[in-house]
């Protein structure tokens, strides 16, 4: 059964998650390290887990499952929950896959790299409603695309 596995403490889409999942009748496991306030659906799943270092990753690679969709930001954990069977998506919209993945884990090493070994500074994009709109549209074709395939 689709599910939604979302990295919840820097995810700046979860009212959006919540809108799509409550649409499609699917449960969404949020999994933080602090209790995050949102919505009272009950096919949400509140997960907090120790504020040790990957114990949100961790949890959600080892409960995702092929036909399940993981929100992240963090390409490592997209890598993770690719090999497990699941979609992936990141909270601007991008799909990753295995044909992608790859160039993000090396692009994702090398910008550490520079920031580590040199000024640059991590100039993040502000999150726009522009990407708010594009991650709605990439959940919901990638929910239908679910569908079809089960």
């Amino acid at each position: 059964m689709l599910e939604i596995y979302v990295d919840a403490d820097a995810c700046p889409v979860k009212a959006e998650i919540l809108r799509v999942a409550e649409r499609h009748q699917l449960t969404i496991h949020m999994v933080s390290n602090q209790w995050i306030r949102i919505g009272n659906y009950p096919r949400i799943n509140r997960i907090v887990v120790p504020t040790e270092p990957d114990a949100a990753d961790d949890w959600i690679a080892d409960h995702i499952g092929p036909g399940d969709i993981a929100v992240t930001a963090d390409i490592l954990l997209a890598g993770r929950c690719l090999e497990k069977g699941a979609d992936v998506m990141g909270p601007n919209g991008r799909l990753f896959d295995e044909g992608n993945i790859g160039m993000a884990i090396a692009t994702r090493d090398l910008m550490a790299h520079l920031r580590d070994t040199s000024d640059i500074k991590d100039n993040a994009p502000a999150f726009t409603k522009q990407d708010q709109f594009r991650f709605l549209d990439a959940l919901e074709n990638v929910i239908q695309v679910i569908l079809r395939r089960h």
